[in-house]
C-alpha cells in the first residue's frame, strides 16, 4: 500500500498526555505532557494538516502542527470546560462551547470566539446547555449554536461576538430558528452553505439567507432506530451517522442494534448496512473505507464499511476493564477510539486501559504494527490520524 506520510495524534486525556505517532510503525515522534485535551470537543481539522484541539485544565485552545518542528503551534485562551469546536470554511475563525464537564448538570454559558489571523478572541454569554457549533462563512461569517431544551439553531454574527466588550457579557442571538429538543449531532457543508443537526426526527436542514437560516426538509432516518453522532464526508459530500436501535436501558447496551446510515446530498440517496449489536459510536472515514469500532462482551472488532458498501471484520484483542454485561458501557468501564484520514488507507483504533493502539491496513484487514504507549488510555482516548492536504479540513467541525 503507497500512502501519502501520516501522523497518528494520541490523547489521554486522563493522563494529561499527547502523543505524536508514525504511521504504520508507531514510532513516537513528539509528546506532550500536562495537556488534557476535551476528548468531547475532539480534534478539529484545519489547511495544511494543523490541528486544533482544547486544553480543559489549562483553558487553551492548541493549533497542533505535527509536521513541524514543533507539536504546538499556538494557545489560546478560551472557556472551559469546551463541549464543541468548530472554524469557518477557511480554518480561521473559531467558536469553542462550554458544557457539563465533569458536572451532572450544565452550569456554563460561554462562548469564545477567535480569529487566528488576528489574535483577537472574545468570550460571551449565551444559553446554559450543551450546545453544539458550526461557524459559517463568507464576507458576514455567523456563528450557529444548537440548543436543546427548548432547541433551536440560534445565529450569531461573528464580528458581533468578536466585538464583545470584556467582562463576558451576555449576548442575543441575531435570529433563531425553532429545533426540537434532543439535537445531537451537527455538520456542515461549505459548499451549500447548509447545516444540519441530528434529532430523534431526523437530520434538520437549514440553508443560510443573508444573515439567517432557512428552514429545509427533513432528511429521515428511515428507521425506528436514530443517529446520535453525525459528520461530512468530503471524499463524496455526504452526511454519516450510525443508527443506534433497542431498548434505552443503558444496562440492555449488548442488545443495542446498530446500522451505518450514509445520505448523499447530491443524490438525496441514503445507504446503509447493518454494524452488529453492541456499543458502534463515532466513526473514521478512510480513503476506501469508512470504518467503526464495536465493542460487545462476546467479542470486539472493527467493521470496514467498502465504498460499495460490503462489510468487513477485523477482530480486535479484548481490553481489560471492558463493558459487561448487567453493567453500563459508560461508568467505570474502557473504550475505544478510533481514527482514519481520507487521504490514506491506514486505520488506528485504541485498546483503552492497555495504552495500545491497532494500526490496521483497511485495504487488507491486517494488523501492521500495534504500538504500546506509558499511559493507559483510560476511556480509550482520542485519536486523529492526519495526512498533509488530505482533504479532512472540508468537514468544519472538530470530531
Amino acid at each position: 500500500m503507497r500512502t501519502p506520510p501520516a501522523t497518528l495524534l494520541v490523547s489521554d486525556h486522563v493522563a494529561g498526555s499527547v502523543y505524536a505517532l508514525a504511521v504504520p510503525d508507531g514510532t513516537v515522534t513528539g509528546r506532550l505532557t500536562g495537556r488534557h485535551l476535551s476528548e468531547h470537543a475532539g480534534f478539529l481539522a484545519l489547511p495544511g494538516g494543523r490541528v486544533a484541539c482544547v486544553d480543559d485544565r489549562r483553558g487553551e485552545l492548541l493549533v497542533l502542527d505535527p509536521f513541524g518542528d514543533r507539536l504546538v503551534e499556538r494557545a489560546v485562551p478560551v472557556a472551559a470546560p469546551a463541549e464543541h469546536l468548530a472554524c469557518d470554511p477557511s480554518g480561521r475563525l473559531l467558536a469553542v462551547t462550554t458544557g457539563l464537564g465533569g458536572n451532572a448538570e450544565p452550569w456554563s454559558d460561554l462562548l469564545t470566539v477567535v480569529d487566528l489571523a488576528t489574535g483577537e478572541t472574545a468570550r460571551v454569554r449565551t444559553r446554559v446547555g450543551e450546545p453544539g457549533v458550526t461557524v459559517l462563512g463568507g464576507d458576514e461569517p455567523i456563528v450557529v449554536l444548537r440548543h436543546r431544551e427548548p432547541g433551536a439553531l440560534a445565529v450569531h454574527r461573528f464580528e458581533e461576538l468578536l466585538a464583545a466588550p470584556p467582562g463576558c457579557p451576555a449576548v442575543t442571538p441575531h435570529a433563531l430558528l425553532p429545533l426540537p429538543d434532543d439535537g445531537h449531532g451537527d455538520a456542515q457543508d461549505p459548499g451549500s452553505g447548509r447545516v444540519f443537526a441530528a434529532t430523534g426526527a431526523g437530520v434538520h436542514t437549514a440553508r443560510r439567507k443573508g444573515d439567517r437560516l432557512v428552514a429545509e426538509a427533513v432528511i429521515p432516518w428511515g428507521s425506528p432506530a436514530r443517529g446520535w453522532y453525525l459528520r461530512l464526508d468530503t471524499r463524496r459530500r455526504a452526511l454519516w451517522s450510525t443508527l443506534r436501535g433497542g431498548a434505552p436501558d443503558p444496562l440492555r447496551w449488548p442488545e443495542w442494534s446498530n446500522h451505518a446510515w450514509c445520505h448523499e446530498l447530491d443524490t438525496g440517496r441514503t445507504l446503509g448496512a447493518d454494524l452488529g449489536p453492541g456499543l458502534v459510536f463515532r466513526l473514521a472515514l478512510a480513503h476506501h473505507s469508512t470504518a467503526f469500532s464495536r465493542v460487545h462482551p462476546d467479542g470486539d472488532e472493527l467493521v470496514l464499511l467498502d465504498a460499495d458498501f460490503t462489510v468487513r471484520r477485523v477482530p480486535l484483542a479484548r481490553m481489560d476493564g471492558a463493558p459487561r454485561r448487567g453493567g453500563t458501557p459508560w461508568e467505570g468501564v474502557e473504550r475505544r477510539a478510533v481514527a482514519a484520514s481520507p487521504g490514506s488507507d491506514w486505520v488506528a483504533v485504541t485498546r483503552g486501559g492497555r495504552g495500545e493502539v491497532h494500526l490496521i491496513d483497511a485495504e487488507s484487514g491486517q494488523e501492521a504494527s500495534r504500538p504500546r504507549l506509558d499511559t493507559p488510555l483510560h476511556h480509550g482516548g482520542h485519536v486523529m490520524l492526519v495526512c498533509r492536504d488530505d482533504g479532512a479540513d472540508g468537514d468544519p467541525v472538530g470530531r
